[in-house]
Parts: structure tokens; sequence; C-alpha cells
């Protein structure tokens, strides 16, 4: 690539989602291009660690539709979805810089929005291996979640009832489903009964967290480990909820910010959005740091606990730069997704 072209290519670079490898010891980044780099984290993280193992360690082209907006990994699979079908690579692949395509599954074309020939964008990727299960569920632009074998790349469910786009998904105890969409409501389904949603919860109609001026949509949906909790947000505050009662029990105050991912973990609550920082919150709403990134807005959060050696918080969005969190009080560094 021309190194000009490559230079401003860099500088409008977004990633929109990470993983990290099943070993934990590497992550994957995916960007606007419809690229997918690896970088080393066990290297970035040796006592003799320099800038050079900050770059890549691979890059390929995995999407030829545009951009990639989510990745996942099972114990041997990285799976994307964006722009296109979704598609899986080996790891043993990937670490051997080889790109070679295991799996496809084009979706439907979908013949009321878009066109007889457009294929609703995959926003948002899960994987449920719980119950000898391996099912992807993909949050889609045609306002629906589809679930599909991933060993026989069959679609088995269809949940559809959200009015406007679905921008994430939470999966947990293998069948039940949280979906955010931009019409303004979570739906909790279960899928063994599929044709319709348990229950729909409505922030922007809550008076503890509506924010009519940022509008109603949600961009971000997690439940914890048990049955009890859900947390969500977007255009109306963050917020927690007790999924037994259906209420809202605690707003997360983001003045002029947007939260566009959360995520529990252990005692506590983690987000970010439309503003430039970290927000550790405890769960009765306190906000215990907020904590500088390099992206402007957040698109992805996650932590490595595949690795005891590489136990990280890493944060992505409208940079070239992947944060990484030794201590979650500041950054450590940022792995730079360079343009080849």
């Amino acid at each position: 690539m021309d190194r000009d072209l490559a230079a401003r290519r860099q500088l409008h670079t977004t990633i929109f989602d990470h993983c990290y490898s099943p070993c934990g010891k590497y992550i994957a980044a995916a960007n606007n291009y419809g690229q997918i780099a690896v970088f080393s984290l066990s290297a970035a993280l040796a006592p003799e660690a320099s800038e050079t193992t900050w770059k890549p360690i691979f890059i390929f082209e995995a999407s030829e539709d545009g951009a990639i907006f989510t990745l996942a990994s099972t114990d041997t699979l990285l799976i994307s979805g964006g722009n296109g079908p979704i598609k899986a690579w080996k790891w043993a692949d990937i670490l051997s810089k080889v790109n070679h395509l295991t799996k496809m599954v084009a979706m439907a074309k979908n013949r009321t929005q878009g066109g007889p020939f457009s294929q609703p964008e995959i926003n948002s990727i899960v994987l449920n291996t719980e119950e000898d299960k391996s099912e992807v569920f993909a949050a889609c632009g045609d306002n629906n979640i589809y679930v599909w074998d991933l060993e026989s790349g069959q679609q088995k469910i269809t949940l559809s009832g959200h009015d406007n786009y679905v921008h994430s998904l939470a999966v947990k105890n293998g069948n039940t489903c949280a979906s955010a969409s931009e019409d303004g409501t979570v739906k909790i389904w279960d899928t063994r009964s599929p044709s319709d949603a348990v229950h729909s919860i409505e922030p922007y109609k809550n008076e503890l967290c509506a924010r009519p001026k940022f509008g109603k949509w949600l961009g971000c949906v997690a439940m914890d480990t048990t049955d009890d909790w859900l947390v969500c947000g977007g255009g109306p505050s963050l917020s927690l909820w007790h999924l037994r009662s259906l209420t809202a029990t605690t707003m997360f105050d983001t003045p002029g910010a947007c939260q566009q991912c959360v995520m529990f973990h252990d005692d506590s609550i983690i987000s970010a959005g439309s503003k430039g920082y970290i927000n550790h919150w405890s769960v009765n709403g306190e906000q215990r740091m907020e904590v500088p990134c390099t992206p402007s807005s957040v698109f992805s959060l996650s932590y490595n606990s595949a690795s005891n050696n590489c136990k990280v918080l890493s944060a992505t969005g409208n940079s070239s730069k992947l944060d990484i969190f030794t201590n979650f009080g500041y950054k450590a560094f940022s792995f730079i997704f360079t343009q080849v």
C-alpha cells in the first residue's frame, strides 16, 4: 500500500470490536476497512517488551463487504460479523499467519429492508456453548436476532419483535437472551419458546433513566451470572434492572455521554461510550473510577480471564489504537492497528 494512503487510512481507522484467543495470549481486532489484526499480548507484557511489540504480528483482509462490527472466539475459531456473511477462521491458522477461511454462513436476503439483494448487517455476535450447545446468536440490522448451529451452519431460530436495529446481545444459562435495540427496548427471550419475547424493558419511559434529548435508542446490554440483574444503556442513562421484578434499581450518571458498551466484572460494572473514559461503578451507582482512554468514542470493552499471566482490561473505538489496562486505574500501553 502507498505510504501516504496507509497513513490516511490509519488516521481514519475505527476498531469496532476485539476479542482474545482461547489461550489468552493474543488479541484479534477488527476495523472499518474489513481487516483483522492480531497482536501478541504475552510479548507486549514481557519484561523485555518494546514498542515493536505493540504492532500486529499478522493482518489479513477478512471482509470484501466493508466494515467488521463484531468478533467472537471459541476454543478453536475466530468468528466475525459485519457487512456480509458470518465468517470463521481457525486460531491455529491465524497464529501461523495463514488466512484460510474455515466456515462462512450467509445471511438470508431481506426483501423488506434495503431491496431484494440486501443482506442485513450483523452488529453483535454472542456464542452459546452451555449445555453442550454450539450456537451463534447474531443481532442484525433487519430488527431480528438469528441463531445458528455453529457446527452445521444451519439456522435454528429467528427472534422477531423489535421495530428497529438490534445493537447488542447478552446470552446466559443456555436459553436466555437479552437484546438491546434502536427502538428503545431490551427484550428478554427464552429460546425454547422463541415466538415472542418473554419480557420487554423500556428505559426511555422510566423516570430514573430517561433522557429525551439523547433519544430512546439502546446500544449495550449485559446480564450477570445469576438470574437477577441486567444493565443497559444508550440514549437513556445506563441503568441496572432487577429481572424478577422488571424494575430499575440504579442509574449510573454520565452527563453528556451515551454508554455504548458495558460488562459485569466481579462486584463492579464497567462501561464506556461517547466520551474518552472507562467508567467503573459499584452496583449502587457510585462511580469508583473514570479512567482516560485513547478513543473519544468507545465501542468495545473486554476482560481477559483466559491467561493468568495476561489478565488485562482492553478497549477500542474511533481510533487505530487498542488500549490495554494492566491496572484498571490507568492505561499501560496501546497496540496500534497499522496499515500494510
